[in-house]
């Protein structure tokens, strides 16, 4: 099985279901590498830290340093100190700005009756967010976005060869132009506090602990890799599934409060993030197979949250899904931290696109190409049609 092909990479939920049925604990290819399918055990590899480290060593070497490469205590010091600045009163209070955000970048595309949805919407509007959260200027903004690009496809440490040390080579090229980008930021945030996420992570403090600036270098790559391209698939994927289910849609039309159920759904049913690591602190048994100690594992979310023995019908997407237990966003201690923000856009996002369009379709038969990271599902590109709807579009 390729499980690297973009075939599987569009729709990997055939070679999910065979897995969890003949092989849910599966010894990958290359030394000391084991992947997990199934819920409870991905689960488990989440949220079982007496067994399973955060702390993991690809086939490159070792991990970055961010925060959901760390384990406790550390770990729980830091994002102690990270979620007083990431605090919900400051994810609502950007509400209107992302809802500004998104009409803006809609505008031009309505009258045209179509759009590449990952160049034109999806993808702009949670860089524009997380860069004005952080408070970098605009004219640093085409930087940032080569800078996310880049640290994304540090997926390709996984594969090994020649793509993985490439991935490493361009990372670390990219690290020291953001440390020396972030030390004159800080430097301003420290002289003149702003309104930003970047001053009160600066100013944050824990039983008398700041952040170093290697640290809040760990934590801007993150919010570069993680706040962007989670939100840009959520509402990708969130678009496929409804051209793909045309009677959610319709049902989603005739109840708008649905919308917070439907990106549950979306989650689940075609989680942004396919893939979290972890390493086995020591032997562990799982479904008749000992993992040794220091084996790099993979944990597959995308298959855990289509598990049938934990969701009914679980290859059915259902905008009502009730209970609906996906682990999209991690479990446990490393639960995501901007899962409420990723939420919030992707609820901004797909609310102002519906209200604005009808007739959605696909502008192309050809299939899409998969994003460039490894460890995500979603297009890079999506050209969709429609036709904008007068009513909602008409000036005020």
């Amino acid at each position: 099985m390729d499980f690297l092909s973009d075939e599987t990479r569009r729709n990997p939920y055939p070679v999910y279901e065979h897995m969890r049925s003949s092989a849910p604990v599966f010894q990958a290819p290359g030394p000391g590498m084991w992947m997990l399918f199934d819920y409870e055990g991905v689960k488990r590899a989440l949220t079982d830290h007496d067994t399973f480290s955060s702390s993991v060593t690809p086939p490159t070497g070792k991990a970055p340093d961010w925060l959901v490469f760390l384990d406790p205590p550390r770990h729980t010091k830091l994002r102690a100190i990270i979620m007083r600045a990431f605090t919900p009163r400051a994810i609502a209070g950007l509400e209107p700005r992302i809802r500004e955000l998104s009409r803006e970048l809609l505008a031009p595309t309505l009258e045209r009756g179509e759009m590449d949805l990952v160049a034109d919407y999806a993808g702009p509007l949670p860089t524009m967010v997380i860069a004005g959260m952080i408070g970098i200027p605009v004219e640093d903004r085409p930087r940032f976005n080569r800078w996310s690009e880049v640290i994304v496809n540090l997926s390709y440490s996984i594969s090994g060869g020649e793509a993985a040390a490439r991935a490493v080579r361009e990372h670390a090229v990219v690290k020291e132009e953001m440390r020396a980008f972030l030390s004159g930021l800080i430097e301003q945030r420290r002289a003149a506090p702003r309104d930003d996420l970047l001053t009160r992570l600066v100013e944050a403090e824990v039983d008398g602990e700041r952040l170093t600036q290697e640290e809040i270098l760990g934590f801007f790559q993150l919010l570069l890799s993680a706040a962007t391209e989670t939100t840009t698939n959520l509402i990708n994927n969130a678009i496929l599934c409804f051209i793909e289910n045309p009677e959610q849609l319709a049902r989603l039309r005739a109840q708008p409060d649905l919308l917070p159920s439907a990106i549950e759904e979306v989650l689940r049913y075609r989680s942004p993030g396919q893939v979290m690591f972890r390493e086995t602190k020591r032997d562990v048994s799982m479904h008749g197979q000992v993992i040794p100690a220091r084996n790099f594992i993979l944990a597959m979310i995308g298959s855990a949250n289509r598990d049938p023995r934990q969701f009914r019908d679980a290859e059915r997407f259902d905008i009502a899904r009730d209970p609906n237990p996906h682990i999209a966003f991690g479990h446990g201690i490393h639960f995501c931290l901007g899962a409420a923000l990723s939420r919030l856009e992707a609820r901004i996002a797909l609310s102002d696109l519906l209200e604005r369009v009808k007739g959605l379709e696909l502008a192309s038969s050809e299939p899409w190409a998969p994003r460039k990271a490894l460890h995500v599902l979603g297009p890079a590109r999506l050209p969709i049609r429609f036709e904008p709807d007068r009513r909602a579009v008409a000036p005020a």
